[in-house]
C-alpha cells in the first residue's frame, strides 16, 4: 500500500507530475541547518521507450537500479562530473523519473552561496547547480524514499505558477527519436530557469500568483 505522499508520484503521466512539482518546496537537511527553495524546472523521462531515458530500450544497471524503485525515491547520478537529482516516479519496475532542473533559493541562501561559491541566478540555474547548491556531493542519497530522507520536496509548502511553458528537453540528443519531444517545463518568466534571458525575466514577482 503507497503512502499518499508516494501516491503524488504515480497514478498520472510522468509529464503532469513534472508540472505539478513546479513551485514545490525542495528541502535538505545539514549540518548547517535546512537549505532548499521552489522547483522552477523540471524534465520528464519516459522510461524504456524514451531515447533520452537512462532505461531506454530496456537497459538496466547497477549504477540506474534506484529508477525501478518507489515512486516518491530519489535516484542521484553523476553525469560529466555534476551530480543531479532525479524522482523516480511511477510503480515499482517501471523506471520513469522527473529531473530537477531549475530551483529559487529561499531557505539559508547565504549557505547555498557559499556551498557554490557563486552569486545570482548562477546558483540553482541548473540541474548540476541546484544539487551542489544543496551541499551534495556524493551518491550516498541514491535509492532513497524522499519521505524519510534528508533531501525531500515538500508537497505542502508550495507557489503556484503564473504560467507553465513547455518546451524540448536540454543537453539530450535532439537528433533521436524523442529527442524534440515536449518534456520540459518551467515557471515562466523565473530568473533560476536555466537558460533565462535577462529580458524574459519577471524580476518582480519571479512568475508566481500574488
Amino acid at each position: 500500500m503507497l503512502t499518499q505522499y508516494q501516491q503524488f508520484f504515480t497514478g498520472r503521466p510522468t509529464t503532469e507530475i513534472a508540472q505539478s512539482l513546479l513551485g514545490k518546496m525542495v528541502k535538505y537537511k545539514t549540518d548547517e541547518g535546512i537549505v532548499g527553495g521552489y522547483i522552477v524546472e523540471t524534465e520528464a523521462y519516459l522510461g524504456e521507450h524514451d531515447t533520452a531515458s537512462h532505461a531506454f530500450n530496456g537497459r538496466r544497471t547497477g549504477y540506474s537500479e534506484s529508477l525501478y524503485g518507489m515512486p516518491g525515491n530519489i535516484y542521484l547520478y553523476q553525469i560529466r562530473g555534476h551530480y543531479c537529482f532525479d524522482i523516480v516516479v511511477q510503480d515499482v519496475e517501471e523506471p520513469q523519473g522527473v529531473l530537477l532542473r531549475g530551483m529559487e533559493p529561499t531557505l539559508n541562501i547565504e549557505q547555498m552561496k557559499a556551498n557554490r561559491k557563486m552569486t545570482g541566478v548562477n546558483i540553482t540555474n541548473g540541474p548540476g547547480k541546484l544539487v551542489q547548491a544543496l551541499g551534495i556531493h556524493s551518491r550516498d542519497l541514491d535509492g532513497q524514499p524522499m519521505e524519510t530522507s534528508a533531501l525531500t520536496v515538500d508537497l505542502q509548502d508550495f507557489k503556484i505558477p503564473r504560467e507553465i511553458i513547455t518546451t524540448a528537453r536540454i543537453g539530450v540528443n535532439l537528433k533521436a527519436a524523442n529527442g524534440l519531444s515536449p518534456r520540459r517545463f518551467y515557471v515562466k518568466g523565473n530568473p533560476y530557469v536555466s537558460n533565462m534571458k535577462k529580458r524574459d525575466m519577471d524580476i518582480e514577482n519571479h512568475g508566481w500568483e500574488d
